[in-house]
């Protein structure tokens, strides 16, 4: 399999590379309602594939530790946090402007164990930053991530809390600049709009005409400030074809990779852009979609794979799945071997499916339009910018044997959040991450060209004096080898004797 590029340090062959695979068992018991087309049980699809196709043992696979509420927090607002840490289905009724006020409703509903769901799928986004980080893994998966509308302030399409921005956020740590790369039908809005006017992070996403989210990702959406073209957008119409679709992808992300030279890159692999998907209106093949994690892994930087949307979950499932095995450098066999879900890929039962004869709407001279638009947008940016750092956060550690669980359980419990909203800065413990008042702000359906939506930043108060260590992720060997001769791909989960590190306080 070509794959292009030169190997990363754990990959002398060219092709193989160190992969770190995030799961929860519990993440497929999620159900946002009867008829709602988000569907969490794909990633529980998904998984059993990887397990009987043989992956996970290539794979170092590991259990998230749940995002607490003070990590959720380096983005979101804090009365958002605990509102979506205190609302039940059954007490829903009586918060009725809070459901309005944080956007919760039909497309974003409550349901049980909503709070636990987003700190499961932020808590592996996350962990896949930390291990990058710490330099452990060449690229690292979580399939339940990727839920790029969620807003600091609100839900958004489906999507409750911005795993992506906390990812980026980590990476931002080690790296002076990440790049996000988004390929779901729809427009990455929650992404663009927390680093709309940073030059420390590009996002570029490739998504449907118009979207679902008016206002948002048109090709002249291109940033502010300092953001100013590190923003690109390339909107498409119905029917794209994997030809069309690549005609695009390759040659503006080669360009935006030579240009930004990112130090790590996120890729948002939703599949709702595949060939019949419930709510999608794309036509690229499993391949076609998988040619573009191929192509973004031959760069050879530091990659995070996360889900998104995908509503035909049989095809989501297929995806990912065939995704992972590109990832890892193997060809995976179209013919499907026996496991639990088999019946939901009759009759064919094969991986791959053939794209529809839909029309492409995408002319050969729109597509050179948007190529050509594109690449003028990314002549404007200087060469490797070199971005300053704020004063860095401390890095996020890994666990340490001699840690006492019980004693720094006990001390994040007591541990607090000071919002201070006069001058729009969260203060999280030792680490301030500045926005600017989110009511100062227009809303950026109403700016065009020049948005102005708040920058994550980092920041650090006295950073001689104090030291945080945050634990995101909290690891747990997956034993998968009894499950491959068994009908049930779901593992034994085995803790690791390593408990949590600690956090140093002042």
């Amino acid at each position: 399999m070509d794959t292009g590029g030169s190997s990363l340090p754990s990959g002398p062959d060219g092709v193989k590379r160190k992969v770190s695979y995030f799961y929860d068992p519990e993440v497929g018991n999620y159900y946002y309602g009867q008829g709602h087309p988000m569907k969490p049980h794909r990633i529980r699809m998904t998984h059993a594939l990887l397990a009987h196709y043989g992956l996970l043992h290539q794979m170092q696979v590991l259990k998230p530790f749940p995002s607490r509420d003070r990590d959720l927090c380096k983005f979101h607002a804090d009365d958002y946090v605990a509102f979506l840490r205190g609302i039940t289905p059954e007490t829903q009724q009586d918060h009725m402007k809070a459901l309005k006020r944080f956007n919760v409703g039909e497309d974003c509903p409550v349901f049980d164990g909503l709070y636990s769901f987003c700190q499961t799928y932020a808590g592996g986004s996350v962990g896949g930053a930390v291990k990058l980080n710490h330099r452990l893994c060449d690229i690292a998966i979580n399939w339940a991530g990727g839920l790029h509308h969620a807003k600091k302030c609100e839900a958004s399409g489906f999507c409750y809390v911005n795993d992506i921005v906390l990812a980026i956020l980590e990476l931002l740590k080690q790296h002076e600049r990440v790049l996000y790369v988004d390929i779901d039908i729809h427009h990455g809005d929650g992404v663009e709009e927390a680093f709309y006017t940073t030059d420390r992070v590009m996002t570029v996403s490739f998504h449907k005409f118009g979207d679902y989210f008016p206002g948002t990702g048109d090709i002249r959406d291109i940033g502010y400030g300092k953001g100013k073209y590190y923003s690109l957008n390339v909107p498409l119409d119905d029917g794209i074809d994997d030809d069309s679709y690549q005609f695009l992808f390759k040659p503006i992300m080669a360009k935006v990779m030579e240009v930004f030279q990112p130090g790590a890159v996120v890729l948002q692999c939703g599949a709702d852009s595949l060939s019949g998907d419930r709510l999608g209106c794309f036509n690229l093949s499993i391949k076609g979609h998988a040619e573009c994690v191929r192509f973004m892994r031959s760069f050879n930087v530091p990659l995070l794979l996360l889900g998104g949307g995908g509503y035909t979950i049989r095809n989501v499932a297929r995806c990912w799945c065939y995704e992972t095995g590109v990832a890892i450098g193997v060809e995976v066999d179209d013919k499907m071997p026996q496991h639990e879900y088999y019946e939901y890929f009759g009759p064919d039962y094969t991986l791959h499916v053939a794209p529809s004869n839909m029309e492409n709407k995408n002319s050969r001279q729109l597509v050179e339009n948007i190529k050509v638009k594109s690449l003028q947008n990314l002549s404007r940016l200087p060469h490797a910018p070199s971005v300053p750092f704020y004063e860095r956060p401390p890095d996020t550690e890994l666990p340490e044997e001699d840690d006492d669980y019980d004693r720094k359980e006990e001390r994040l419990e007591s541990d607090h959040l000071n919002l201070d909203t006069e001058m729009g800065e969260l203060k999280h413990s030792n680490e301030v991450i500045w926005y600017p008042d989110r009511k100062s702000i227009p809303s950026i359906q109403n700016i065009r060209p020049k948005k102005a939506i708040g920058e994550a930043e980092l920041k650090d108060e006295n950073q001689d004096d104090r030291k945080e260590v945050v634990e995101n992720v909290r690891c747990m060997d997956i034993e998968t080898e009894e499950n491959l001769g068994s009908k049930s791909s779901e593992p034994v989960l085995v803790e690791t004797d390593q408990p949590r590190s600690n956090i140093t306080e002042p």
